[in-house]
């Protein structure tokens, strides 16, 4: 258990949702836990919104093992406040900044879904004065992994990228950042009400692949067919996606499918096509200090927006993962 934290029956403490056991939503409960005091080189967020992803209900069900990692673990990676303490070594001029937040509990017993959070200074991002606490609430994983899915091979300007999923906050922040690095967009979607997000989200062309012939409607868009890929579900869209791929494309899937693709080796060696997989965890630092400076670039010039906000109170924390474990359209968050 980290140090100043513990599970208190008095009045002193913070509210917190927490779990002690892996499962179902139901799992998870609020209870008080002493208000933490950040450590060298930490500050301690006040936070605002805690943001809910897939990341985040997988590991309640035991995606990082089937143990518990700590007796109990407040969950949630992402979320914005306000640094209300810094740790010695840490600027005392950082108290009072609004802040973005990642990877809050990324090996660590203590996410957002709390009133106070404690984390290691570089993971609370100075959240520029023009953007709300809504749109940095949206950010993190999903922004920081659109951006490792896109540059992974480097730029993209007066390429064509596909994003699977439009609609989604990975595919939200793709097509954004892609639009912002000079990329021609296409993206495909499940049904007219995301295609008019992913028509929002500035999408060049949109393609519900429900439709009739999707395959036709994406190489309409794209002749010369698809440059890179941002894939959410590569089990089910690998055909279709090798159907568009220009000579030397580049696949980037980001998630995990119930059951695991069978690869196609001579359709991917013909092409000279890349297929790549990814997990913002094991992202090299390097990598992902550079997707922090850009989405907060990105941030700071009105390029990002947010996406439709579910909001829960903190005794409704089980809601909210079970929402986003439902696909909710949107994005689901906490107000401690």
């Amino acid at each position: 258990m980290e140090a100043g934290h513990r599970l208190v029956n008095h009045n002193g403490g913070m509210r917190a949702a927490l779990y002690r056991s892996l499962g179902d939503p139901d799992v998870i409960e609020t209870a008080e836990i002493d208000t933490p005091t950040p450590g060298p080189g930490e500050v301690r967020v006040k936070v605002v919104y805690s943001a809910v992803n897939p990341t985040d209900w997988k590991a309640r069900r035991g995606s990082r093992g089937p143990t518990m990692p700590f007796p109990y673990v407040v969950p949630n990676q992402d979320g914005t406040g306000v640094i209300d303490m810094v740790g010695t070594g840490v600027d005392q001029a950082r108290v009072g900044q609004r802040v973005w937040i990642w990877f809050a509990q990324a090996g660590r017993q203590h996410g957002t879904a709390a009133e106070w959070v404690t984390l290691p200074e570089h993971l609370a991002v100075p959240l520029p004065d023009s953007a709300s606490f809504e749109l940095g609430a949206c950010l993190g994983v999903p922004a920081m992994t659109a951006h490792r899915a896109l540059f992974w091979d480097g730029p993209i300007g007066g390429s064509t990228v596909l994003v699977s999923g439009g609609a989604g906050a990975v595919g939200h922040y793709a097509i954004q950042l892609a639009k912002r690095a000079g990329a021609r967009v296409i993206t495909t979607v499940s049904s007219d009400e995301k295609a008019d997000l992913a028509t929002a989200a500035g999408a060049d062309a949109v393609v519900n692949y429900r439709d009739p012939g999707p395959l036709k409607a994406i190489r309409t868009a794209a002749p010369g067919g698809i440059d890179r890929f941002v894939e959410v579900a590569l089990g089910a869209n690998l055909d279709l996606d090798l159907d568009v791929a220009a000579p030397g494309a580049t696949i980037v899937s980001y998630a995990t499918t119930r059951s695991d693709p069978a690869i196609p080796v001579s359709r991917l060696m013909f092409g000279n096509v890349t297929l790549r997989f990814m997990l913002l965890y094991g992202v090299p630092t390097e990598a992902l200090t550079e997707a922090v400076e850009h989405v907060t670039g990105a941030v700071a010039d009105g390029t990002l927006t947010p996406l439709p906000l579910h909001r829960f109170d903190l005794a409704g924390t089980a809601q909210a993962h079970a929402a986003c474990e439902t696909g909710i359209i949107g994005k689901a968050v906490i107000v401690p």
